[in-house]
């Protein structure tokens, strides 16, 4: 599957963390953060680190950086969202 193919399906997904991303992909921040909030996972802490600093709160996004193993990002929001979002899609299958 491609971002695009992601972007455009039903955002039906078992893995929580590729929920997430897809809610937030169409600005449903509010969902996305329950859901990664609830995720335990190292992918789960991943996408709460991109939502915090897609909100702006870069020093909670580090804190989910740091729970992730994955330096803090600093870059373009929506090329990060898309590596998540390919990462994911790549350990899922």
């Amino acid at each position: 599957m491609t971002v695009e193919e992601f972007a455009e399906s039903d955002g039906r997904f078992d893995h929580p963390a590729l929920r997430a991303l897809w809610l937030a992909g169409r600005g449903e921040w509010e969902q996305a953060h329950e859901i990664a909030q609830s995720e335990e996972s190292r992918e789960g802490a991943w996408v709460h680190a991109y939502l915090h600093r897609a909100e702006g709160d870069t020093s909670n996004a580090g804190y989910w950086y740091r729970r992730a193993g994955r330096p803090a990002e600093t870059g373009d929001l929506h090329a990060e969202w898309e590596a998540i979002v390919m990462e994911l899609l790549n350990h899922a299958s």
